[in-house]
């Protein structure tokens, strides 16, 4: 899944949320379950996600959306195998831009 956020250092949780196409609260009940979110927080208690967060979230939303991991199961992978996970993520999401590529060039055609 592409993930379309400009570049800044932090992103709200709205912003977040809207990306994904998912529910804040959805986000929030991910920080709680996965130990490698751990968005900042300010003076008011806003979350506030840096784009490593954004990252974690775009692997657990890969895991547990589109690949049909359950909780457990994607908590477990991400400790078990996440570099692996990681590297197999980031191919993934290389060949999906590639893919998009493709097809705006076929309708071109």
């Amino acid at each position: 899944m592409e993930v379309a956020l400009p570049d800044k250092l932090y992103y709200g949780i709205g912003e977040v949320a809207n990306a994904f196409g998912v529910n804040t609260s959805l986000i929030r009940f991910w920080e709680k379950e996965f130990d490698v979110l751990k968005p900042k927080k300010n003076a008011k208690g806003n979350r506030k996600f840096t784009p490593q967060d954004i990252k974690n979230l775009q692997l657990i939303y890969h895991l547990v959306k589109e690949r049909g991991f359950t909780l457990e199961g994607a908590k477990t992978h991400l400790k078990e195998n996440k570099q692996k996970t990681l590297n197999n993520f980031e191919i993934i999401q290389k060949l999906e831009r590639v893919k998009t590529e493709l097809l705006k060039i076929k309708e071109q055609l």
